[in-house]
Parts: structure tokens; C-alpha cells; sequence
């Protein structure tokens, strides 16, 4: 059974900087691209950003490009999310998980395993 454990979450004033981490069980993690989600209250869960098994490739939302940096580092079974110039609307449960191989990157369905997620805060 893959787990992922998130961590990294916290209160930050709006500009702020955050970096989250996903640590992720299993021998094959550098097989698989990772992505970050992340939901408001009474919202839909929103794609963030995701990478390739390589780290050779990533993509991004657009509310969070040149703000967010995803990385990973397959020799401890992690993932990264680097958050700076943070904004009161980047206020949300951050969820990393890790792609089905599907032709997408952006849609919950392209994901299985889901961490249970890491709250941040950015007060203004």
C-alpha cells in the first residue's frame, strides 16, 4: 500500500514564503509524476502543480506560476512544493498525490493515492 504524509503547512502573512513536503512510501516512486492539489473551504479541489518522474518536466495552474516551484528528490521518496509571495487566496488544505499515467495533469481523476493533506493560512 503506497502513503503519502504531508507536512509543511502553517500560518503565513501574505507575502510569505512556505515550502511543503510529501513523503511517499514504496521502492517505485522515481516511476511516477507527482502532483499538488489543493481545496478551499466550499470549494472543488484545484489542480497546483505537477512534475514528471524525472523531474525533467512540470506544469502549473496559472494562479500560482512564477509564485510556486514543484520539485522532488527521488532519492528520499519526496516531493516539494515551494510557495512564495503568498496570497490570502492561497488559503486552502494542500494535497499531494500521485498520477495514474493518464494523458492529463490537471483533473482529480488523473491521481490515485492521496495524501490526507496540510492546511495553510495566509492572512492579510
Amino acid at each position: 500500500q503506497v502513503q503519502l504524509v504531508e507536512s509543511g503547512g502553517g500560518l503565513v502573512q501574505a507575502g510569505g514564503s512556505l515550502r511543503l513536503s510529501c513523503a511517499v512510501s514504496g521502492r517505485t516512486f522515481s516511476s511516477y509524476s507527482m502532483g499538488w492539489f489543493r481545496q478551499a473551504p466550499g470549494k472543488e479541489r484545484e489542480f497546483v502543480a505537477a512534475i514528471t518522474g524525472s523531474g525533467g518536466m512540470t506544469y502549473y495552474a496559472d494562479s500560482v506560476k512564477g509564485r510556486f516551484t514543484i520539485s522532488r528528490d527521488n532519492a528520499k521518496n519526496t516531493v516539494y512544493l515551494q510557495m512564495n509571495s503568498l496570497k490570502p487566496e492561497d488559503t486552502a488544505v494542500y494535497y499531494c498525490a500521485r498520477h495514474l499515467y493518464s494523458s492529463s495533469w490537471n483533473e482529480v481523476h488523473d491521481y490515485g493515492y492521496w495524501g490526507q493533506g496540510t492546511q495553510v493560512t495566509v492572512s492579510s
